[in-house]
């Protein structure tokens, strides 16, 4: 369980430009700073010197979703840099959607690296943040030299259009990711009650609620018609979870209730146009030295079972793939000891980084 925190109280550095400060919480011994990028800025929190492993989050998440991660990461030896996405907290929020496309990420998490002084990086991503890490080491991986990915295995680009396979989902009602398609509509269900939106939504999706008989049931991520996705969530959830304090939820809260969901949301939006723009790499595999790790009660684990057996041909370069019993979607908050542990035993497998060289 995470330790009581507040919403930091010192801003990033005006106007974007790159400059550090101390936060007196959470994480007291973290910088926080903003950094340049080709579409305006990204916020980061580091911690630690050494190799830079680079920490990207899903949706609807932020950087404190890697809390546990930074500290474990810096006394192994390693910089542990976990972002902001665009669209998400004190990061740049553009007003269109093509500007959340996963061509953007891949050029934010470069110019992320270029900003901190480094050549290369690690790169591990969760959720929406791990096809974001996956794709970004697959188009620059003279940058990032190994990736990890966590809840959402790897899976090539396909042949289908990804709005054509989703609206096959679901039965009678519409697949979660179909929902988010059109601009506003998720946003008018949840911003009138963030805090509670997001309790029932992580609470939904952690091992405390999935049911073992059939944690992959689409119809648990689906909205009926005339409904809403929170129509499904617990009716009584109570904090703390085991993982998720009232102060954690509170963060989280905060940062959604000033910036709105609908940058989040947009990377939901891109998903066909991600396709186009991937079109080179079709079925191409990833080939730098990977790790996996899911929940055995995660959703994704088992909707895309396949992309799991497949990752022979698709990862030819993982060193282990590993489903943690009883955990849910939210795995490095919901076990952070034995994914600190996974982590940092794979990255001392990896070959040392090159030392820094003086432009």
């Amino acid at each position: 369980m995470s330790q009581s925190a507040k919403t930091p109280s010192t801003p990033s550095t005006a106007g974007g430009a790159p400059g550090p400060h101390r936060s007196a919480a959470p994480l007291p011994e973290a910088t926080h700073r903003t950094v340049e990028v080709p579409g305006g800025r990204i916020h980061l929190v580091e911690q630690g010197t050494g190799p830079l492993v680079l920490l990207v989050h899903g949706f609807p998440e932020s950087w404190y979703s890697w809390r546990h991660q930074l500290p474990a990461l810096a006394a192994a030896g390693y910089r542990a840099v976990a972002i902001d996405v665009r669209g998400y907290g004190r990061s740049s929020k553009p007003s269109e959607v093509s500007a959340y496309r996963m061509l953007a990420h891949v050029a934010d998490n470069v110019a992320v690296v270029r900003a901190l002084g480094e050549e290369t990086a690690v790169i591990a991503g969760h959720d929406w943040g791990s096809p974001i890490a996956a794709n970004t080491a697959l188009l620059r991986p003279d940058v990032f030299t190994a990736v990890a990915l966590l809840s959402v295995p790897y899976a090539p680009r396909g042949e289908t259009r990804p709005t054509e396979a989703f609206a096959r989902l679901g039965g009678d009602a519409e697949f979660y990711i179909s929902y988010f398609q059109e601009p506003g509509r998720a946003e008018a269900e949840i911003e009138p009650d963030v805090r509670g939106w997001l309790a029932g939504f992580y609470a939904a999706l952690s091992g405390d609620a999935v049911p073992p008989s059939d944690p992959g049931d689409v119809t648990r991520y689906s909205v009926a018609p005339g409904g809403k996705l929170s129509d499904g969530f617990p009716e009584d959830v109570r904090l703390p979870l085991p993982w998720l304090t009232g102060a954690d939820l509170d963060f989280y809260a905060g940062e959604f209730e000033r910036t709105g969901l609908t940058g989040g949301l947009n990377r939901y939006r891109n998903v066909d146009r991600d396709w186009e723009d991937l079109a080179a790499w079709n079925g191409a595999p990833l080939t730098q030295p990977a790790l996996f790790i899911g929940g055995e009660l995660d959703a994704p684990t088992r909707w895309m079972s396949d992309a799991i057996k497949a990752f022979p041909r698709t990862l030819p370069g993982l060193s282990a793939s590993h489903l943690l019993d009883g955990c849910g979607h939210w795995v490095q908050q919901e076990r952070p000891a034995e994914v600190n542990r996974l982590l940092t035993d794979w990255l001392h497998t990896l070959p040392a980084a090159p030392a820094r060289t003086s432009d």
